[in-house]
């Protein structure tokens, strides 16, 4: 099964945000993936809320030892044992693609582990937050670096997103290929 991760801000989120993350989850199982997220709240709650009205499979990777950060919606809880910034190495090196929905500097940071590591990453624009910011700071708006090492792609709407990070893993994340 492909493993798409989700990655956005944490803490409250507005109801806009919620929403799109809902959809985004929804979408996520409604196309027979598997979620992966940090595990906790903002985003990452709204998300496995989506995907399990859907029926979807959650998984959560946990900062530190327990439970206790760990949102209602969550299948398979991992915990990490490790802080935040490292729990999010965890989830990037787990996913077969990630979608990036708002964000903080947290968010920012899996955005960088992401490129680093050669996963496809789809900004969701409209959802603001770093998202809203990443295009007009990118190299030639698609990479992080002169390097270009691997495409970023834009989507406008959940269901875009959804489809180009599909395509994006069925094509081995070739950026030569989309």
């Amino acid at each position: 099964m492909i493993r798409i991760g989700v990655i956005g801000q944490s803490g409250e989120i507005p109801a806009e945000l919620q929403q799109l993350a809902l959809e985004i989850g929804r979408e996520i199982a409604l196309r027979g993936a598997i979620l992966l997220t940090g595990g906790t709240n903002g985003v990452m709650e709204f998300a496995s809320k989506g995907a399990k009205t859907a029926n979807g499979l959650v998984v959560g990777i946990l900062p530190g030892d327990t439970m206790e950060r760990a949102n209602k919606y969550i299948d398979i809880p991992i915990n990490t044992g490790l802080s935040f910034d490292y729990r999010s190495l965890i989830l990037v090196h787990s996913s077969d693609a990630l979608i990036m929905v708002g964000g903080g500097n947290g968010t920012l940071g899996e955005l960088s582990a992401a490129y680093l590591n050669l996963k496809p990453v789809v900004i969701l624009e409209p959802s603001g937050g770093w998202a809203k910011k990443v295009r007009a700071m990118a190299y030639e708006e698609a990479y992080l670096d002169d390097r270009k090492s691997t495409k970023l792609d834009y989507a406008q709407t959940v269901k875009e997103a959804l489809d180009i990070a599909m395509i994006r893993v069925s094509k081995g994340n070739n950026p030569s290929l989309g």
